[in-house]
């Protein structure tokens, strides 16, 4: 007889799954898959109708298949979170190794633009963490480095003239992320508003917003 396990299903209820060997095939590859399959359940359905069987369905395989590489529901979607942020940890790293803003701030805002899908998500994950702790902590703390690295990429900038040190690099950081995680709200709602050419255009403004100026130029020491 197959020994099997009950595993939570987020929202199906509580069902026998039969324990299966290790799936053949790239498992990072196939891990990815599921993350996508409920990603695009989240942003289509929201965070409350993403269960493991939906994922399954939508990923063209069995619930158990799910179970393999995610136990629950919450574990999916801690490694989805996780996913998003470590986008953002590239695209940060990357724009560090060369110290420009510009650049960092395109290739920060080209996810959401290209995917349609990204900020939905990412709304329905925020919200969810507003009412779960352990959730939420996770969001701080990716959140937290993410804010660090623009940091020390702005404070680099700052260093080198190009940014201006009027105004401490921290504070720039939370401007510039309230800045671009706006536009991105919006993106789903009105697309037809951050046209290639506009986003290009809201760039350029931030930039110039960052940009020193013989009257910003900090005197003291």
């Amino acid at each position: 007889m197959t020994p099997t396990r009950r595993a939570s299903d987020g929202g199906d209820g509580v069902e026998p799954v039969a324990r299966r060997g290790r799936p053949t095939g790239d498992h990072a590859a196939r891990r990815a898959e599921l993350l996508k399959a409920a990603a695009s359940l989240i942003a289509q359905e929201g965070y409350a109708s993403a269960s493991l069987r939906k994922v399954a369905q939508r990923a063209g395989c069995t619930t158990g298949a799910v179970t393999y590489y995610f136990a629950s529901k919450e574990e999916l979607v801690v490694a989805l979170a996780e996913s998003r942020f470590d986008q953002y940890d590239a695209i940060l790293e990357d724009g560090g190794a060369q110290a420009d803003v510009r650049t960092m701030f395109e290739r920060w805002l080209a996810p959401a633009a290209a995917d349609p899908e990204f900020w939905p998500v990412m709304f329905q994950l925020l919200a969810h963490a507003r009412y779960e702790p352990g959730f939420a902590a996770l969001i701080e703390r990716r959140y937290a480095r993410f804010r660090e690295v623009y940091t020390t990429i702005l404070a680099r900038g700052q260093a080198q003239g190009s940014v201006r040190d009027d105004i401490s690099a921290d504070l720039l950081a939370d401007q510039l992320s309230a800045m671009g995680d706006g536009w991105m709200m919006m993106f789903p709602i009105e697309p037809e508003r951050f046209t290639p050419s506009r986003l290009q255009a809201l760039v350029d403004a931030a930039i110039t917003l960052i940009t020193p100026t013989p009257h910003r130029r900090r005197t003291g020491p």
